[in-house]
């Protein structure tokens, strides 16, 4: 361990250190938490599709659903079109 001077602006700077550390450290347990699972696709199911191979349904990576995704796509119904669009006749010669 370094000898390390015995003054405001160094116990200040350990302090600092100290700090900066638990944020750190709190930072790596979230992304540790976030990674949970594993990745899909994974490396296996990629070299099989580099190589031709079709894969038709992959394997569930554990993560559950997808917060981004919404009722109406899970549902797979889309809205039914509210409005009338514009006919076009080719012109006449």
């Amino acid at each position: 361990m370094p000898k390390l001077a015995d003054d405001p602006q160094t116990e200040n700077a350990k302090r600092q250190l100290a700090e900066d550390q638990k944020v750190v450290d709190k930072s790596r347990s979230e992304y540790q938490e976030r990674m949970k699972g594993r990745p899909t696709p994974t490396q296996e199911e990629l070299n099989i599709i580099a190589l031709g191979g079709h894969i038709l349904e992959f394997d569930d990576d554990g993560s559950g659903p997808d917060p981004h995704q919404t009722k109406q796509v899970e549902a797979g119904t889309s809205r039914p079109q509210t409005y009338q669009t514009r006919q076009t006749k080719p012109a006449s010669s």
